[in-house]
């Protein structure tokens, strides 16, 4: 389960402050996926951060009460200057991971060839999404936070499989998926939220926050 109450995070643009959130309360119950639609510069990445816990709200307060995943594309606990197979590795021993598996199931979904054995730092934007999102998938969550999608790359043998075992996590575990397009949710909503001036409404089904969301940016 996870849980805001009462959550108000804003920022100072150097003009005014920015609302992102205004003592906003939801809960999402494993099982239940939710997909939240969001204009793009309404903070949809804040709220993702937010819920991962690698960004404070200014009010209120989070709980987590099950194993949240970092946000897919997120590289902040990787490092540049070593492998993607020994990153893999330290990874899963923060988490409590077989390393051994971790690596092997790294380096099959990103089938990144000698590079896996090369510093990230030297990877396409492309190689770093394949090896974050499965990183991801290798690692044991509750819940799984994804922002507007797939990782940006053009392999499709990688999208292909990524987005199968996306599709089967779906019987077991959570996904919270953030986009400003509804077609981005469909495939992993079971209900929908809208994010809009500071609040998020909640609604059972994706078609009812879709019409929300399409009257108020269309209008």
């Amino acid at each position: 389960m996870l849980e805001f109450e009462n959550v108000s995070k804003s920022f100072w643009t150097g003009t005014q402050y920015k609302v992102i959130l205004d003592k906003v309360s939801f809960k999402v119950e494993l099982g239940n996926s939710l997909g939240i639609l969001a204009p793009n510069g309404t903070g949809k990445t804040t709220l993702i951060n937010i819920m991962a816990g690698l960004e404070k709200p200014d009010e209120g307060e989070v709980r987590r009460g099950c194993k949240i995943s970092f946000p897919l594309g997120f590289m902040g606990g990787v490092v540049g200057k070593v492998s993607a197979m020994e990153n893999s590795r330290y990874i899963a021993k923060i988490y409590g991971l077989d390393p051994d598996y971790v690596e092997a199931y790294c380096r099959w979904l990103c089938n990144l060839g000698e590079y896996f054995d090369q510093p990230l730092g030297t990877y396409s934007s492309g190689m770093k999404s394949r090896f974050s999102f499965a990183l991801m998938l290798a690692l044991d969550f509750d819940i799984y936070l994804i922002d507007e999608g797939m990782p940006g790359t053009t392999d499709v043998e990688f999208n292909k499989k990524a987005g199968a075992i996306l599709e089967e996590r779906l019987r077991t575990t959570t996904i919270i998926i953030v986009s400003h397009q509804a077609k981005t949710l469909e495939k992993f909503a079971r209900s929908a939220a809208v994010l809009m001036d500071g609040q998020l409404h909640m609604f059972d089904t994706l078609e009812e926050a879709k019409q929300l969301y399409d009257y108020e940016t269309q209008s």
